[in-house]
């Protein structure tokens, strides 16, 4: 078979292709053909009507004003605001489609809207899923399902138990309800169901399908053991890794289409499933496109390649093999491929696909990858080879057990034969790549089908099939740019599907009408049979391909040209091409779709050579061969597999076997054939059983989570059938109502005159006045039907009506309230002038009195101002004056003496300044004569010794040197006479400079002397100026001081008096403070005393609630277990059948027997009571070794326990008694440790349970091992053996977990001990107050306000020191619980593993080590043991003789007993002299009558009798009293024999009548009065403080049944949770009727139009249930409590486990139905959870905590009727809901739905304003409350007043054999 490609890309509109709005507008006015007439009415001003548009396909668009007959243009404004005039086509008049009303928008069935066409269906789908996210929609029998491309909380396991059992049309849209009503449908009509699942690949087909096998899976169960329907999931990751692969549409693409068929049997329990498979797409293995995968398989192999198992297979990255990196997209986001490949092992496993199978498998998956890497090289252009020693291809020949020479040769080689010789011819290259990828196509296909075999065979029924359930995943219609053979088959397997679908609705509405008896008219539908034979009749189109591939020479031209010779023209729904002549397009029922002929022929021939498949078959891989076995089967074309498979891939290689003279024919089977006969079986299939369809859409091709598309949308639509459906409905009556229906709804229409007592006839006399035209609606026996549009013109009317009558209500209420408003804004503003006036003229007087006040002020004022201001001018002036004198003359003066000493500076200066300028002048002449001197001298030194260096120069130097010489000569002589004259001169010079000197020093001294004088005056005078200026200074600084001193003593007297105020002041505040501190020493120790009490409290609660937890997971592993031990016994007993080994001596337990103990124990009583003749025939001595090691160990760990259980017991004991102690002296305190002790006495009783089962392990060993003489029964694997290892197993467990508790158990005491002490803070804070208040003085009250704080701080440390340690103490207790919780959990995965998992041989190894290590320890301790409790036993006997004799010394009978004769002799009553009719209180019976006892007393007693005649649990006294009797023999046996036979006969009574409320009622209410009496007269103090002296006369003398008070207690666990389940059952079907659907309060709640799937009638009927249905049943169980004598506290619970049920259930339907979503229905819900409340104060029960359980419900309706419009309300919603969880707020407000127009919707963006808000909320998600839910329930001790000495046995009960002592 060729491999049919699914997948490529849509076609692109182009200039042939209608666009979306166009097709839209075509489909709608030419199909549809809605008549419009009598509708013309509603094209009025503002009515709502459907434009076609190119971009939304459709857009809503408003009529500006009214159409009138022959307007050739609409008026319309768009949504947006935009003006538009639509033109009408002139020649069909068509008015566009009307829109539906807004509270029809988002319905859950579309036939239930008003009008039905293409824009309607789109938007109110659109509306669901974009809105208010709600995926599934019903359309008339279809399911339309659009896939959200997000994970929704909508399929776990509670959504599926709350549509088990529903009608498909009281509950939402859901796979689960299609499924539901398949299954139901298949148990009530005896008839096969289908259900038929379609869409475009990524629609989502695949996970409908596997949802709705998941929920077959989870009603059903399965018959047998096997877990069938955990292998019918199983096969989904199998056939998901082998058969889907990632596309450009779909991460996993189903690749192939399947029908399921899941069987049952007739109790419709699963027993088998079988598959068959269409359409594999083969040529996937060998090619993928881009952004494409090949199958998950592949990729999960590489991805495990590293495994150890797998290294043989070779294998490495996808991106290595040729077959798995074409597309370039090797890896999927969020998809690990190596876990997938794990999840396929374990499913290939489950499915009974053994190891080495699996691993044949990978292989040649392995082998088909590595054959892809071939590669081939060219030789010429016919020939080509493989190069030698190929890797690729010698991996390939290892893997597949094949030669390499043979397989290489054939790859590149064909044989052809003729009618004389067989040829071998080489191949191109081309051709051997092409040989290649076919035969790898070919292993796939084959190894597909194998696989898929194999998983029938694991899914085969082992008993015979009474009836099934098909769940078909097929492809829809596909049309792509480029359609070829596969998208041919594709379409031609939807033109039958779709026939199919046409003739089942059109026969469901012919039926319908039929039924109810109105004038059936033929519905002219769409008929594709024309389609179907163009395609498959004689002389179609696949038999000219048939034919074609038959002839030697045939192509797809030739094949093309046939046919077109054979249809067109000739048929209208074949065409060609214009452009091509390669194609041919059919007019399919969606769509027009052009095929390519090229490839057509070679994909229908699907051939592959055989030599290649022979020598595959040679191989020595034994799975190969046999892949290929099947081919040789020759089946007929109409006949299946054994499997139930289709043949659908037989190639050309096929040789028949069982007809060889057909061997040709049978080779050359096409696909096209094998598809049309498979095709023609599934449609058999699919007639003979009722379908059910679910039709998937894809919203967009991007896959955006809910985002929509409508074209794409439109399209699928048009494809899938749904618009078909709704032109079929809308072309007869689609709306239907009942007459109670329409009665309610249109009512208001009616005036009362209109009214008859007969409905039927008020509707028609009602119909005739509104609807003239009778062809508009028909009169069924219980239905009316309307055309289409009508439901919504009685909707405009009854919508006119209500709204003139709220305009009238408003007018005149508005009137009224303006009215009133009015006089009292007069009266008002009479009364404001009045006063207003008043106030005005005082203000006036005021203002003139004050005016006159004002001005005489002012005169003074201002006379005083101008003269104080002319004063200070004057002043001013004259001091001005005297300072400016002063200043002028003292500055006169100061210029005078300056300008005095001006000059005699400026003449020194001067003097100095020509002094200095002639010395430098002076200086710088000399300085320049000596420059130019030396520089004239070296001129001539320079001219010196140039001459003296010539030799003319020497020579005339010698001439004239004498010459010279003389001259020279001369010169000094002149010279040294100037010298004398010069020094002559200078002595004169002297002389006359000294005369001079002498003269001027003179001169000089004599000025020096007048100088000096002048300045001693001078300072004389600036002396006696500083002395003035100094005494001035003085006697101003003192005329200072003297005033700082005055002012000094003013400040320092103010200051003082200051001081004084403030000191009192102070000391005003002290004592103000000192009170503050008083009261917030008082505050603070009342708020730390309320912090502590509420800390206490919330700790209480938080230890309450655990011990709750606790409780539960105790019960219902209790229940689990009894539910266990009874499959056990079931087991053991079918065991015993199956092998037959006869064991003498052995008793078999019934399997009525459960257990007795807690979730560890086995009913050893029962077995000890019943084995014990056999037990005592059984000589000890004979016992093997091992059993005396053992009955050794096991004696040893029960003496261990009784002695760590007294200690344990003693110091709970002492404990307790320290704790109520405590709890006497603090009265005023709250009781804080209630739960604590009752969590500790539940623990206690825990492990006192604890030790009586390890006794009756011990018995049940014993009398495993006692039971046969055989050696057999020791060995290891024997029965006595296994019951031995896990009893000891579970024993050396259950001995640690036991210590760890009683180590918690005792530092939980001890903290609560010292939590409870009394705190020394306050005493300490009084004391402060004392002293503090002692004091007096300043200083004290300074020192004690320091000292209060000090106090305060150390409070405040010592308060945070006390916090912390609390929250210790809370987080460690958290701890204990938490532990206590894995714990447990760990004890159930034990007892578990116990029961199920076989010995292994290294535990036997250790259990005997173990057992002879501890005998060899034990034995020597075990006398000593026995002696001391021998020796405790006879103390005990004497004790309780002594305590007798004493009470009867005045008799004087006993004085003569000694203790050795007690202990010796059995005890017996002791004859006391009574007067007549003085009983003890006992019951005295024959040991042989015990059975007729229990016979009369449980078994056969009837419990209304007893509770209607005789005093309330008259049962559970008498069994006391007969074990009071027993207790005083002191005959243990006779004890545990009667209290074993009572609770067997109570557990065989409930399970005979277990489903009776009475009988269980009954024996729950005698169960606990039993134990009470059990407890009342056990002899402990804390039982005996309500008894009377002569009930403590009738305690229990002899022993302690605190055990068997455990078993009972345990028993009446069982009892309460089997009563639960009784009137869950009673209650739960009248639930949704009486809370949600029936209207209590008449006329609230509007009637709305349904469609198709009609729910249940709000209106009661005879058969309904109602709110008072309800009632009266709680009052009934409440009745039959009261009379059984139920404890008051026991009823309580019981009724707030039925009110949680009634609230859970109603909320839970309350949330899957948008119909019940509204505001009337929230004020229903309301009133009737009123109504349950009154009965709950009515029966005193408002403190049993069930009206609390109803708070969710309430909210709920509450959170229909609030405001969801502003931010404040969503605070408010937030505030309000706190007990419902944030997915199910935004689930009530997403199905929020109006029932009348003038409610408004629920805005989107209100709802992510609620999401925000509560997205910090830490709550469960989880949408859907356990309704299954069952509170732990606790027995309070109940003593009762009622003396046993007077109860009287009557005749009634048949008793007569016991006799009152």
């Amino acid at each position: 078979m060729e491999i049919f490609s699914m997948e490529t890309e849509p076609i692109l509109p182009g200039k042939e292709t209608p666009t979306a709005s166009e097709s839209a507008e075509n489909l709608y006015y030419e199909r549809c053909g809605m008549e419009v007439d009598g509708l013309d009415c509603m094209y009025v001003k503002y009515a709502r009507v459907w434009i076609p548009d190119p971009e939304e396909v459709w857009k809503s668009a408003e009529l500006l004003k009214d159409y009138k007959p022959g307007d050739k243009v609409l008026q319309l404004r768009l949504e947006e605001g935009k003006d538009l005039e639509y033109c009408l086509d002139p020649k069909t008049k068509e008015l566009p489609p009307l829109r539906n009303p807004d509270i029809l928008v988002g319905e859950n069935d579309l036939t239930a809207l008003s009008y039905l066409h293409e824009p309607a269906v789109l938007h109110n789908l659109k509306v669901r899923f974009i809105d208010s996210k709600l995926i599934y929609t019903y359309c008339g029998i279809v399911l339309v399902a659009i896939n959200p491309y997000e994970q929704l909380p909508i399929y776990g396991e509670d959504i599926i138990n709350a549509y088990s059992g529903q009608n498909m049309g009281d509950m939402d849209p859901h796979i689960f309800a299609v499924a539901e009503e398949a299954y139901k449908q298949m148990a009530r009509d005896e008839r096969n169901q289908s259900i038929i699942v379609s869409g475009e690949s990524g629609a989502g087909k695949t996970v409908s399908a596997k949802y709705a096998m998941r929920y077959f899976a989870t009603v059903s169960g399965s018959a047998s053991e096997a877990n069938v329907e955990e292998k019918v999931l199983a096969s989904n990751p199998i056939m998901e890794s082998i058969g889907n692969a990632k596309t450009t549409r779909n991460d996993n693409s189903s690749r192939f289409g399947k029908y399921i068929e899941i069987g049952f049997d007739k109790r419709y329990r699963i027993i088998g499933a079988n598959m068959r498979t269409y359409l594999l797409e083969k040529s996937r293995v060998v090619f993928q496109a881009e952004e494409e995968r090949n199958y998950h398989i592949f990729y999960q192999l590489c991805a495990s390649a590293a495994l150890p198992e797998f290294k043989t297979l070779r294998l490495g990255n996808a991106n290595y093999f040729h077959y798995t990196k074409q597309g370039g997209s090797p890896v999927i986001d969020g998809v690990n491929d190596a876990k997938e490949m794990v999840n396929t092992r374990q499913a290939c496993t489950l499915l009974g696909i053994s190891d080495s199978y699996q691993m044949g498998i990978f292989r040649i998956l392995a082998g088909i990858l590595h054959l892809g890497n071939v590669e081939f090289a060219s030789r010429d252009s016919d020939s080509c080879t493989i190069p030698p020693k190929h890797e690729p291809l010698s991996i390939f020949c290892d893997l597949m057990g094949v030669e390499y020479e043979e397989m290489a040769h054939w790859l590149c080689h064909r044989k052809l034969a003729t009618a004389t010789e067989t040829y071998i011819k080489p191949i191109s290259k081309l051709h051997a790549i092409n040989a290649r990828d076919a035969l790898a196509k070919h292993i796939y296909a084959n190894l597909f089908n194998w696989i898929v075999d194999h998983v029938n065979k694991a899914l085969h029924a082992t008993v015979k099939q009474h009836s099934f359930i098909g769940v078909l995943d097929i492809y829809g219609f596909e049309t792509f740019e480029i359609n070829s053979f596969e998208q041919f088959c594709i379409n031609y397997a939807n033109e039958k599907l779709q026939q199919q679908f046409n003739m089942h609705v059109f026969k469901l509405e012919q039926e319908e009408y039929m039924k109810e008896q109105i004038p059936w008219t033929l519905i002219d539908f769409y008929d594709n049979q024309p389609c179907i034979n163009l395609i498959e009749a004689k002389m179609g189109i696949l038999d000219l391909l048939d034919e074609e591939c038959k002839m030697p020479k045939g192509s797809d031209d030739t094949w093309a040209q046939k046919l077109y010779n054979t249809h067109l023209n000739k048929c209208a729904l074949f065409e060609k091409p214009r452009l091509s002549n390669k194609a041919f397009i059919i007019k399919h029922f969606a769509d027009k779709v052009e095929y390519q002929c090229e490839g057509f022929l070679e994909k229908n021939k699907d051939t592959v050579y055989e030599e290649q498949i022979k020598v595959l078959k040679s191989s020595k891989f034994k799975l190969l061969p046999e892949l290929f076995q099947d081919e040789e089967k020759v089946l007929s074309p109409t006949s299946a597999t054994p499997s139930g498979r289709v043949p659908l891939s037989r190639m050309a290689v096929k040789p028949a076997k069982a007809r060889p003279g057909q061997a040709s024919k049978e080779h050359k089977k096409t696909v096209g054939h094998q598809f049309r006969n498979s095709l023609h079986l599934l449609m058999e299939t699919l007639n003979a059983t009722t379908p059910h369809y679910v039709r998937c859409i894809k919203p967009n091709d991007f896959k955006f989570p809910f985002t929509f598309d409508e074209k794409r949308a439109v399209q699928q639509l048009r494809a899938c059938g749904v618009l078909e459906t709704i032109r079929i409905s809308a072309a007869g009556f689609p709306s239907r109502w009942t007459y109670q229906e329409f009665f309610s709804r249109y009512r208001v229409l009616m005036k009362q005159r209109d009214v008859l007592s007969d409905r039927k006839q008020t509707c028609k006399n009602v119909l005739e006045k509104l609807i003239l035209d009778k062809d508009k609606y028909q009169f069924g026996k219980t239905k009316i039907f309307f055309r289409a549009g009508q439901v919504a013109y009685l909707e405009k009317i009854r919508a006119d009506k209500l709204r003139a009558a709220c305009i009238r209500i408003q007018k005149t209420i508005r009137g009224w309230l303006m009215r009133k408003k009015y006089v009292r804004m007069r009266k008002a503003a009479i009364t404001i002038q009045r006063y207003v006036r008043g106030y005005q003229a005082r203000c006036y007087a005021k203002f003139l009195r004050r005016t006159r006040a004002a001005i005489t002020i002012q005169k003074f004022q201002r006379m005083y101002v101008v003269r104080k201001r002319y004063q200070c001018m004057r002043a001013a002036t004259i001091a001005l004056q005297a300072l400016l004198r002063g200043y002028m003359a003292r500055n006169k003066y100061q210029m005078m003496l300056r300008e005095h000493k001006s000059i005699v500076i400026q003449k020194h200066v001067r003097g100095w300044l020509a002094r200095v300028h002639y010395r430098r002048t002076l200086k710088a002449i000399v300085y320049l004569q000596c420059c130019y001197r030396r520089m004239m001298a070296k001129r001539e030194l320079k001219k010196l010794k140039i001459e003296a260096r010539s030799v003319e120069r020497y020579k005339k130097l010698h001439i004239g040197l004498e010459n010279k010489i003389m001259q020279l000569q001369r010169k000094i002589d002149e010279q040294n006479k100037e010298y004398k004259s010069l020094l002559e001169k200078l002595s004169n010079l002297e002389i006359t400079y000294s005369t001079e000197t002498e003269k001027l020093r003179s001169d000089v001294e004599r000025l020096r002397l007048s100088e000096e004088e002048a300045k001693n005056a001078t300072n004389r005078v600036l002396s006696l100026q500083e002395e003035i200026a100094k005494l001035r200074k003085e006697l101003h600084q003192t005329q200072s001081e003297k005033k700082t001193i005055e002012e000094w003593a003013d400040k320092y007297k103010h200051e003082t008096e200051q001081l004084v105020s403030e000191l009192k002041e102070q000391n005003t505040l002290l004592k103000t403070e000192k009170e503050e501190l008083n009261r917030r020493i008082h505050d603070q120790a009342r708020e730390i005393t309320e912090t502590m009490e509420k800390k206490l409290v919330e700790e209480t609660k938080q230890l309450e609630l655990d011990l709750n937890d606790e409780r539960l997971r105790y019960q219902n592993l209790l229940n689990e277990f009894s539910r266990l031990e009874e499959r056990y016994d079931d087991l053991k007993d079918e065991m015993n059948l199956m092998v037959n080994i006869p064991k003498p001596g052995h008793k078999r337990t019934d399997s009525t027997h459960s257990s007795n103990e807690s979730e560890y124990t086995f009913s050893s009583e029962i077995t000890e009571a019943e084995d014990l003749p056999v037990r005592m025939e059984e000589p000890s001595e004979k016992k093997a070794p091992l059993d005396m090691s053992l009955f050794l160990k096991l004696q040893k760990r029960v003496t261990e326990l009784e002695q760590e259980k007294q200690s344990l017991q003693d110091e709970l004991d002492r404990k307790e008694e320290q704790a109520l102690r405590a709890k006497a002296k603090e009265e005023e305190r709250p009781p804080m440790r209630g739960a604590e002790l009752e969590y500790e006495s539940l623990k206690r009783q825990e492990l006192e349970s604890e030790n009586k089962k390890l006794k009756n392990e011990l018995n049940e060993l014993q009398k495993a091992l006692t039971e046969t003489r055989s050696p057999e029964v020791t060995a290891p694997g024997a029965p006595a053996y296994r019951v031995l290892l896990d009893q000891l197993t579970s024993v050396s467990e259950e001995l640690e977990v036991r210590k760890e508790e009683v180590l918690i158990l005792r530092s939980q005491l001890v903290s609560q001990k010292e939590a409870i002490q009394p705190k020394n803070t306050m005493t300490d804070s009084t004391i402060l107050l004392e002293d503090v208040q002692k004091m007096k003085d300043k200083g004290e009250i300074a020192q004690a306000y320091i000292g209060l704080k000090e106090t305060n701080r150390l409070l405040e440390s010592q308060l945070q020191s006390q916090k912390k340690s609390h929250e210790n103490e809370l987080e460690s207790l958290r701890g204990e619980i938490q532990s206590l919780k894995e714990e447990n959990n760990r004890q159930q995965q034990l007892l578990a593993q116990n029961l199920q998992l076989p010995p292994e041989a290294r535990i036997e190894a250790s259990l005997q080590h173990e057992i002879t290590r501890l005998t060899n320890e034990n034995l020597d301790l075990m006398e000593q043991l026995e002696k001391q409790d021998k020796t405790v036993r006879k103390l005990k006997k004497q004790l309780k003789v002594f305590a007798k004799k004493i009470g009867e010394l005045e008799v004087g009978q006993m004085e003569n007993i000694s203790p050795g004769q007690i202990i010796d002799e059995p005890i017996r009553p002791v004859n006391i002299p009574r007067k007549e009719k003085d009983f003890q209180g006992m019951l005295e019976y024959k040991k042989e009558d015990e059975q007729k006892l229990v016979k009369n007393l449980i078994l056969e007693l009837k419990p209304r009798g007893v509770a209607v005649n005789l005093i309330p649990g008259l049962p559970a006294y008498i069994l006391f009293m007969c074990v009071r009797h027993a207790d005083y023999l002191n005959d243990d046996q006779k004890v545990r024999s009667l209290l074993t036979s009572t609770i067997n006969g109570i557990k065989k009574v409930l399970k005979k009548r277990g489903d009776d409320f009475e009988t269980v009622s009954f024996w729950l209410s005698n169960t606990c009065r039993f134990l009470h009496c059990l407890k009342q007269y056990s002899g402990e103090e804390g039982f005996m403080k309500h008894n009377t002296p002569r009930q403590n006369e009738h305690c229990l003398t002899n022993f302690d049944l605190a055990e068997y008070r455990q078993v009972l207690s345990d028993l009446a666990i069982q009892i309460y949770q089997q009563l639960v389940r009784v009137l869950e059952n009673i209650l739960q079907p009248m639930i949704v009727s009486g809370m949600l659907e029936h209207e209590t309060i008449q006329g609230v709640s509007g009637v709305k139009p349904t469609g198709l799937r009609k729910r249940t009638s709000s209106i009661a009927d005879e058969g309904t249930y109602t709110l008072d249905s309800i009632i009266r049943q709680l009052n009934s169980f409440h009745s039959v409590m009261c009379q059984h004598g139920m404890d008051p506290e026991l009823i309580k619970q019981v009724v707030k486990q039925m009110f949680y049920i009634i609230g859970a259930v109603t909320l839970n339907n309350l949330l899957l139905r948008k119909d019940m979503c509204s505001w009337s229905k929230g004020m229903q819900i309301r009133y009737n959870v009123s109504q349950l409340e009154e009965w709950l104060r009515d029966k005193n029960l408002m403190n049993s905590g069930a009206k609390e359980t109803l708070e969710p419900l309430i909210q709920a309706a509450q959170l229909l009727q609030v405001k969801k419009k502003t931010d404040e309300d969503a605070e408010a919603i937030c505030s309000m809901c706190n007990a419902l969880t944030t997915a199910q707020i935004v689930k009530v407000l997403n199905l929020y739905t109006p029932v009348n127009e003038f409610e408004e919707r629920v805005l989107v963006s209100f709802i992510r304003t609620i999401q925000m808000r509560l997205r910090d909320r830490k709550d469960s998600p989880q949408l859907l409350m356990d309704a299954k839910h069952i509170f732990p329930v606790t027995f309070p001790f109940n003593p009762s007043s009622l003396a046993l000495e007077t109860i009287q046995i009557p005749a009634s009960l048949g008793l007569g054999f016991i006799s009152r002592v």
